[in-house]
């Protein structure tokens, strides 16, 4: 056999195995974010594709959402606009788990895990914003 009669078969391959393994990975992709679109119910907080955040109010329809952005305020959203679930803090609260120390079982709870990741309390002082300053901190000429 000749040596170019196998190269042409071999490149074919080689270009289309990548092409191939990638429409895999988006059809995989798409069948999530529709099973996501789909299982939505009242009360989750999500994510839009604009970067807004909302929680749902009433997912009844088929093709659009209700999402509540503020106390009382209310839109409609079409389902795919709809990026991803947030995780509420404070939302699950973990179970104290046990640790065994010289034959002794302990519990370690998450308060006590928090105080030791604790932020300094004191806020950082805010910007003084009267006529003529500036949020940087540069006066305003």
């Amino acid at each position: 056999m000749d040596l170019t009669t196998l190269l042409f078969p071999l490149l074919i391959l080689v270009l289309f195995v990548p092409i191939f393994l990638s429409g895999r990975k988006q059809k995989r992709q798409m069948a999530e974010m529709q099973n996501l679109q789909s299982s939505l119910h009242p009360g989750d907080v999500v994510m839009t594709t604009s970067g807004l955040r909302g929680t749902v109010v009433d997912a009844s329809y088929e093709e659009t959402i209700d999402l509540e952005i503020a106390e009382g305020v209310v839109t409609t959203w079409i389902r795919a606009a709809i990026r991803e679930k947030v995780a509420v803090p404070g939302e699950e609260i973990p179970e104290p788990t046990p640790e065994v120390v010289d034959g002794e079982v302990t519990t370690t709870d998450a308060i006590d895990r928090a105080d030791e990741t604790a932020v300094d309390p004191k806020p950082a002082s805010a910007p003084s914003l009267q006529k003529g300053d500036s949020t940087n901190g540069t006066a305003r000429g």
